[in-house]
């Protein structure tokens, strides 16, 4: 502008902000794309690319903003004194989750037995997450409740066709007439957290077959207006795992009286709740004592799809941050053609690379061993405790520095990073922290010495195609063979575990420029401590080329 047009403009005119990112397509996404067609789920691509678009669309990221801007709230009591406890949501919560449920990412992949499925569920959510985390959580526990109930072949034939169904129906009632569930867990006490055994919820025999009355408090139940909950208490036999409805067969209402909605740093859409039980009554699934052994199945898929958010977090930041800086110049020119800011988008992108690839592998995985490979079933057992803690852990700091690239802008909430830089943290606490994930990775070698073999053999696809590759397996195969202070070193074994596993698949899988800067800074050291500091060698042309989205 003249100088005598700027002296004309108005004050308030606008100038070098970047337009809405809305609408845009959420599956637009190299990576993702490959990995779903190299895990066997190709034949679901069009229907990820129809979720993408709507995810990307103005009306689901209002629906996120609103869900979260007003959050959900508890009524103890209806207006006539009854005891209620019932959480009241947006609408905008609801349709979410709608949405979420017809596109199978509740349970509907149980009533599916093409190969693959697992795979397409979870590039869903890779793609649906752009939306906003906290509907995940009770869609992640409906997916993952289903092996642990099969445990009791009686109560599963009653609630699986149900919890795989692709209709949200968020009314209380009678569980085996409605036409869709959704299912919860309750494991952790505040005397014990991630120390389940500490439990002190007491379950008695009520005389009945396979009934109990649960008595007893449970510290972190999220999503409480689900249909059916499995929680863990301290029957006669040990602790034990236990079917709990909230509205009972004969239509009267179980009691589980909400004391609270936990006040989180993020998450805000999904209500956690702390639930008191008194004469509540549940049934046993996987007989009395077995309660870790029958849950643990609940966890292996809870646990997936905790990576599975960080690195949906991961990819929308990303996605956020790159449109800012097409947009946005500064002194003379586009941010985008920065050489500094060229190097930070380009660092994340490896990075949000990885952990896409690296989930999908997880998801591949995870639908082989459900069909029966063993092999698969071990590197599952492995590779998904190491990622999820090292893609977890990635997570805050990655959303920060994506934050940061749009600025004060990316400091307010108008821009929707404060509420993903928020959500960043969970992944790695919800379904066991950090320590918890190292000190499982440690369990799975001793107890099932073959996922050491299985997981080397894995590495060894990739072998004489990275030096630094080849150099960071063999460090891992010494480590792992050293027992000496093994516990205190949990930590550094499942980061070497998860970093080793992703530039396998990068250095088999995507571009030269790709795997390389991934080698180079994360197994070879060329790198500093921040992201933006790869090496001026690294071809960030071609890396931010594949990893942005197009833009009209």
């Amino acid at each position: 502008m003249t100088t005598q047009e700027i002296e004309q403009a108005a004050t308030h005119e606008v100038t070098n902000q970047a337009p809405p990112l809305p609408p845009y397509d959420a599956a637009d996404d190299i990576a993702l794309v490959e990995g779903l067609r190299r895990e066997g789920a190709e034949w679901a691509e069009p229907d990820i690319r129809r979720v993408g678009r709507v995810a990307g669309g103005v009306e689901a990221q209002s629906w996120a903003e609103q869900a979260n801007r007003y959050e959900p709230e508890l009524r103890t009591h209806d207006r006539f004194g009854n005891r209620i406890d019932e959480v009241e949501f947006h609408p905008s919560w609801h349709s979410l989750m709608r949405v979420a449920v017809a596109e199978g990412l509740g349970g509907a992949v149980w009533a599916e037995q093409r190969p693959g499925a697992h795979v397409a569920r979870t590039a869903t959510g890779l793609v649906w997450g752009h939306t906003e985390s906290g509907h995940g959580c009770p869609m992640a526990m409906t997916y993952a409740v289903v092996p642990a109930l099969r445990h009791q072949p009686d109560l599963a034939a009653v609630y699986e066709p149900l919890l795989a169904g692709r209709i949200y129906d968020p009314v209380l009632a009678v569980p085996s007439r409605k036409r869709g569930l959704l299912a919860g867990m309750g494991m952790t006490e505040k005397q014990g957290g991630s120390d389940v055994r500490a439990n002190t919820t007491i379950a008695t025999p009520t005389g009945e077959a396979g009934v109990y009355a649960l008595r007893g408090h449970k510290w972190f139940t999220s999503a409480p207006m689900c249909d059916v909950f499995l929680v863990l208490a301290q029957a006669p036999g040990g602790l034990s795992c236990f079917l709990l409805p909230r509205i009972l067969p004969d239509g009267s209402r179980n009691v589980f009286r909400i004391q609270r909605l936990k006040d989180k740093l993020g998450n805000r859409s999904n209500a956690s709740s702390e639930p008191e039980f008194d004469g509540t009554l549940a049934w046993l699934v996987g007989g009395e004592g077995n309660g870790v052994k029958t849950i643990i199945d609940m966890v292996n898929l809870t646990r997936l799809d905790c990576v599975m958010h960080a690195a949906t977090l991961m990819r929308k930041t990303l996605v956020e941050a790159g449109h800012h800086v097409r947009h946005r110049t500064a002194f003379g020119a586009r941010l985008l053609d920065q050489p500094l800011m060229r190097n930070v988008l380009a660092d994340l992108a490896i990075e949000s690379e990885a952990a896409t690839a690296l989930t999908l592998r997880l998801a591949g995985a995870t639908d082989r061993a459900i069909g029966g490979d063993q092999t698969e079933g071990a590197l599952r057992r492995i590779a998904t405790a190491a990622a999820k803690y090292w893609v977890t852990k990635r997570a805050p700091a990655f959303t920060a520095e994506a934050l940061e690239c749009l600025g004060g802008n990316g400091y307010v909430e108008e821009s929707g990073m404060p509420r993903h830089y928020r959500e960043a943290p969970l992944p790695s606490i919800w379904e066991g922290s950090g320590n918890v994930q190292a000190l499982d990775v440690l369990r799975a070698l001793a107890r099932e010495p073959d996922t050491l073999d299985v997981l080397l053999a894995e590495l060894a696809l990739a072998r004489g195609a990275d030096a630094r590759l080849d150099t960071a397996v063999r460090r891992l195969r010494d480590d792992l063979a050293d027992t000496d202070q093994i516990q205190t070193r949990a930590r550094r074994l499942s980061e070497q575990i998860a970093l080793t596993l992703q530039a396998s698949l990068l250095v088999r899988h995507a571009p030269a420029a790709v795997a390389d800067a991934f080698c180079a800074t994360r197994l070879g050291g060329d790198w500093g401590h921040a992201y933006g500091t790869l090496p001026p060698a690294a071809d960030i042309t071609t890396i931010l080329a594949r990893a942005l989205p197009t833009e009209p």
